[in-house]
């Protein structure tokens, strides 16, 4: 090429004016203020670690995430009051969040859920004091190797890992993005966000680490998996319909759409890659809330996370992965119904069942609760599966109710204590209504609200749930669920005679005294759990006014 030619094209690109064909992202930062509060607390508290000394690092962590999480929640409110859950609904980001009902619904929920997951994390009355500190539920120093010098040298110190809070508030803020992706790129970057952090925080338990540290491995090597086929569904995706966005997917579904990129003309609209992608991505959807057959993780990783850990874990990720779940079958593949219900049918009906029979089986009481959030991922299935406006709320509301009580249940579990630590064999519960009548009855009334016996708010959500399944002509689902739930009422009641009709043991554990931190967490989910069965309405209401997407 000549020099003349050269120049010439060098002319030509610099008189288009490259600044101006650049368009200026348009974010609106006030309606993405829950996320952007928690992601610089997150940022803030890894400020901490950095330059706070090691003495005031746990109250400064403690308070920056609670204030982080009560103004997120705060902000979530405002935005709703301000209609955008309704009226102002809208996309915004440049596309990449949308900022609906649902949206909100969920956001205020895991907010919750953190706030609450958050006093067990602080927790450090329950084990006895190391050298005249105070301990809590975490690994002196996670990276000492289990019973090394250096392990035993920390706990003389009396070090904690107080990274556990930021670690906490960035899976908050992945979890917050999670069911308000609007697009498949935001989808697996929120998707990563939240599950790195769990990852870790499976691996820091103080007591049994080689237990925790196997669950955190088991987590992490099953995660990547199913992340792995996440990512390539959405590549398929992508070929099939030339965009990354939810709405532009969603009409190559319906045949509305009018440009054909050149580039991918060959591709677009090929419904092989429109079924295996869509069928990759639900696959790992289904792994983050559990779902049989991509269960397997689940009860391993229950048992072997710091119970705060597993608590805030069962309850946050399985409201974001729904949520998540939700807008992709509603927003994105509602004109590909007719396929997907009946593979979620028998998805549901295997999870429904199988973790109501296997959870008969085990004698590890976080097992038993591991089988029982499999069981409970089944039974919010049936109202995925609805495709109406009410399957959308009923699913909120039953997602609202089971996270409370998930975390109350775990909190209780972190005070039955022996020499070892907590006390999770069934066995070492014999008799404990007994000793303690009080913890013994707030644990029975988180079981029976699992069991969904009325008056909880388990039976309000399950109602919902099945009401709006047989609504949406899924009552065989129904007839299974109702089943499920009588086989899962089996074991939980078989739980609460155990602990006031057997004979206590004389080498039984004890219960320990918590702070009012813990107290708070059981009291706030004993509160949810009452009020949400006794008086639903208001929050089924709101959990209507919040079931529609925006398209």
């Amino acid at each position: 090429m000549s020099a003349t030619a050269v120049h010439s094209l060098w002319t030509t690109a610099a008189g288009a004016d490259p600044i101006s064909k650049i368009p200026t992202p348009k974010i609106e930062y006030g309606q993405l203020s829950p996320t952007l509060i928690i992601l610089g607390a997150a940022l803030i508290g890894v400020l901490v670690e950095a330059f706070v000394p090691r003495k005031s690092r746990y109250y400064a962590q403690v308070f920056v995430s609670v204030v982080a999480l009560c103004a997120a929640f705060a902000a979530v409110v405002a935005l709703a009051a301000d209609g955008y859950g309704t009226t102002k609904a809208h996309i915004a980001a440049m596309g990449a969040i949308a900022v609906d009902g649902p949206s909100l619904f969920l956001q205020g929920v895991i907010l919750l859920s953190g706030l609450v997951g958050l006093f067990t994390f602080a927790e450090r009355r329950l084990d006895p004091e190391a050298h005249g500190n105070r301990v809590d539920s975490f690994a002196a120093q996670g990276a000492s190797v289990p019973g090394s010098d250096s392990e035993k040298a920390a706990v003389k110190a009396g070090f904690t890992t107080t990274e556990v809070f930021p670690l906490l508030l960035f899976a908050v803020s992945g979890m917050l993005v999670f069911p308000s992706a609007n697009d498949l790129l935001t989808l697996f970057v929120a998707l990563e966000v939240l599950s790195l952090p769990l990852y870790l925080l499976c691996a820091l338990a103080r007591r049994k680490r080689l237990l925790s540290q196997e669950a955190a491995v088991k987590y992490f090597l099953l995660g990547a998996f199913a992340s792995a086929f996440t990512l390539f569904g959405i590549a398929l995706l992508y070929g099939y319909a030339g965009s990354m966005s939810y709405a532009t997917i969603a009409q190559v579904v319906d045949g509305s759409i009018t440009n054909i990129n050149p580039a991918l003309a060959d591709t677009m609209g090929n419904d092989a890659l429109l079924l295996i992608g869509g069928a990759m991505i639900v696959m790992g959807l289904l792994f983050k809330v559990g779902a049989v057959p991509f269960h397997m993780w689940t009860p391993d990783v229950y048992q072997g996370a710091p119970t705060p850990v597993t608590g805030f874990m069962a309850a946050a990720t399985k409201v974001a992965a729904f949520g998540a779940l939700l807008r992709l079958l509603y927003v994105v593949l509602p004109g590909l119904r007719w396929d997907w219900r009946p593979v979620m049918w028998g998805v549901a009906i295997i999870t429904m069942l199988g973790g109501a029979i296997v959870a008969i089986t085990q004698t590890d009481i976080k097992r038993l609760l591991a089988y029982s959030s499999i069981a409970h991922a089944g039974f919010i299935l049936a109202g995925v599966i609805a495709t109406t406006r009410d399957g959308v709320s009923s699913v909120l509301f039953y997602l609202g109710a089971y996270s409370f009580v998930t975390i109350g249940a775990f909190a209780v579990v972190t005070l039955v204590r022996d020499a070892g630590g907590e006390a999770t064999h069934l066995s070492k519960w014999a008799g404990l209504g007994r000793r303690s009548p009080l913890v013994a009855a707030v644990f029975a009334v988180f079981l029976l609200s699992f069991a969904g016996i009325p008056l909880t708010a388990g039976f309000a959500g399950k109602f919902a749930v099945f009401k709006a399944a047989a609504a949406g002509g899924a009552a065989p689902l129904v007839v299974v669920g109702v089943l499920s739930s009588a086989i899962a009422a089996f074991f939980y009641i078989r739980v609460i005679v155990l602990m006031f009709f057997s004979e206590p043991r004389p080498d039984g554990p004890t219960v320990a005294v918590p702070s009012p931190l813990t107290m708070a967490t059981i009291g706030v989910a004993v509160a949810a759990t009452l009020v949400l069965g006794v008086a639903p309405q208001y929050f089924l209401d709101l959990a209507n006014q919040a079931g529609v997407f925006v398209r």
